[in-house]
């Protein structure tokens, strides 16, 4: 049986939510697709991440005007991925701010990226002929920033490496608000090919640390209560740990083809009515199967790789148990 390549036959449109947090604060969440968060200030909004198009920002820009028309003063990238970034310039901010690790994946690979996920998630970049380039930053912070929005603290923090190296998450002391970024996703299968798994949970457990009371996942619906906030971060750590301890299982049975067979069902199990999941599978699973033979940095994703990867772990898979 052929399987759709990645998302290639998703063509449907996701709801966008546009959900109030705190005073002048707010989540757009779409169903599992990237979310936004927005803080708006009397002479000044940031925004956290910005879809794939300035096309695909436009919703989001459509909804903060309903409520203000002071200009975008920052825009915050929490890390490098296409998907995130190139909608960047609809909203024409005045700074640009990104991790020293977000930075440098965008000189090493933001082309190759670009190309790779414009064909992995058509739907995503719909209006593609809109982004004018690569989205660069024009702020790089090592660890820590703190930014004022009126009175209003926002740090904006760079915890460890784990989705990509340059993970950055922002946190609201005064309402414990955080916006996770792809750090933590809730029950939107998290994307692990550019991943350093053994680092994500450690990475994991210092924002978790920060105990917040409001958490907006990278994907997936905004979570109230500490309960609750709690429980996704159990989530997230759990299935990091089967990713990579799977796959360091199926490993010894061969290459990565062998991995995959062997890893594959058993994530399905647990995993498979997360959103994205057959998506991510062949791309984490190929991340940890590196990972778990000693290659510590993420291999750069390629349109050619992209398929090469898809095709040889779908010939004749085995339903292993």
């Amino acid at each position: 049986m052929t399987v759709a390549f990645a998302s290639t036959a998703d063509h449907k449109d996701q709801q966008l939510y546009f959900e109030e947090l705190a005073p002048n604060i707010y989540a757009a969440t779409a169903e599992g697709d990237p979310n936004v968060l927005v803080i708006i200030g009397k002479s000044g909004i940031m925004v956290v991440d910005t879809t794939a198009t300035p096309e695909m920002a436009q919703p989001v820009i459509d909804k903060i005007r309903d409520i203000s028309d002071v200009p975008f003063k920052y825009v915050v990238l929490s890390h490098y991925h296409a998907v995130r970034t190139l909608g960047a310039s609809a909203y024409d901010a005045q700074a640009i701010i990104a991790s020293r690790g977000t930075f440098d994946l965008i000189k090493e690979r933001g082309q190759q990226d670009y190309d790779s996920e414009f064909q992995r998630f058509p739907r995503l970049f719909r209006g593609v002929d809109s982004i004018p380039g690569l989205t660069w930053p024009t702020i790089v912070f090592e660890k820590k920033l703190q930014v004022f929005m009126d009175d209003l603290e926002v740090q904006i923090l760079h915890m460890g490496k784990g989705h990509t190296k340059g993970d950055t998450v922002v946190w609201i002391p005064k309402y414990r608000i955080m916006f996770g970024g792809d750090a933590i996703d809730y029950r939107s299968t998290p994307y692990c090919g550019d991943a350093y798994l053994k680092e994500w949970r450690e990475s994991l457990r210092a924002i978790r640390s920060l105990e917040p009371g409001i958490l907006v996942p990278g994907r997936g619906a905004a979570l109230q209560g500490k309960v609750n906030c709690s429980a996704a971060f159990d989530e997230m750590d759990e299935y990091l740990a089967d990713v990579y301890e799977i796959t360091r299982e199926g490993a010894k049975l061969g290459g990565l083809k062998e991995a995959f067979d062997y890893a594959y069902p058993r994530l399905k199990e647990k995993y498979g009515k997360w959103f994205i999941f057959e998506h991510c599978m062949p791309f984490s699973i190929s991340r940890a199967f590196d990972e778990s033979q000693g290659i510590t940095e993420p291999r750069i994703w390629t349109a050619e790789r992209d398929r090469e990867l898809w095709h040889s772990v779908h010939q004749t898979t085995k339903n292993n148990s």
